[in-house]
Order: structure tokens, then C-alpha cells, then sequence
């Protein structure tokens, strides 16, 4: 069984930054593709910031250049460092990962942490 767990979301002002990270755990897995997606309130889950076991990244348009996702392959570990924050970046952040258990790839979801930015 592989488990995600988050951490790092909170209360923040317009304009200061936030990280968030998101670790698996369990055995007999690897982790291949790892993302950040966000649910602002009222609205349907999207996709912030992808990053491929290799490296390569990509970013929806709204966050690129303020955002930076991150991995870190020996912990199984992804992060997303969120700078000049905005209001409407308000939203539940979950982070979601490709995993191989052992062989067969699956999806698997953190339990998502509330980003909340006031103006």
C-alpha cells in the first residue's frame, strides 16, 4: 500500500510565498510522473505543475514564473515552491503521483492542503 501525505498549505498575505510538499511511503514501489493540481472554491480541479521522473516540467499558464515544482527521487518527495501569491492561487492543492506497485502503474492522490491568500 502506498500512501501520499501533504503538508505545508496555510494562511498567507498577497505577494508572499508558500511551500508545499508531498511525500509517498509504502513498499515495493516507484514513483514516475508527480503533479500539483488545485481546486479553487466552487470550481473544478485543475492541473498547476507537472514534473516527469526525468526532470522535464510544465506549468498552466497562470502560475508560470511564479511557481516552481520540484522532486526529489531518493525521498519520493515533490514540491511546489509558490512565490508572489495572488488571491484567487486560493484553493485546495493535492498533489498526485504515477506510481509502479511494483510493476503495474497506478494514480495515486494526497489528501490536498488549503492555501488560503488574503488581499
Amino acid at each position: 500500500q502506498v500512501q501520499l501525505v501533504e503538508s505545508g498549505g496555510g494562511l498567507v498575505q498577497a505577494g508572499g510565498s508558500l511551500r508545499l510538499s508531498c511525500a509517498a511511503s509504502g513498499s515495493r514501489f516507484s514513483v514516475n510522473a508527480m503533479g500539483w493540481y488545485r481546486q479553487p472554491p466552487g470550481k473544478q480541479r485543475e492541473l498547476v505543475a507537472a514534473i516527469s521522473r526525468g526532470g522535464s516540467t510544465n506549468y498552466a499558464d497562470s502560475v508560470k514564473g511564479r511557481f516552481t515544482i520540484s522532486r526529489d527521487n531518493a525521498k519520493n518527495t515533490v514540491y511546489l515552491q509558490m512565490n508572489s501569491l495572488k488571491p484567487e492561487d486560493t484553493a485546495v492543492y493535492y498533489c498526485k503521483m504515477r506510481i509502479a506497485v511494483p510493476i503495474v502503474e497506478y494514480d495515486y492522490w494526497g489528501q490536498g492542503t488549503q492555501v488560503t491568500v488574503s488581499s
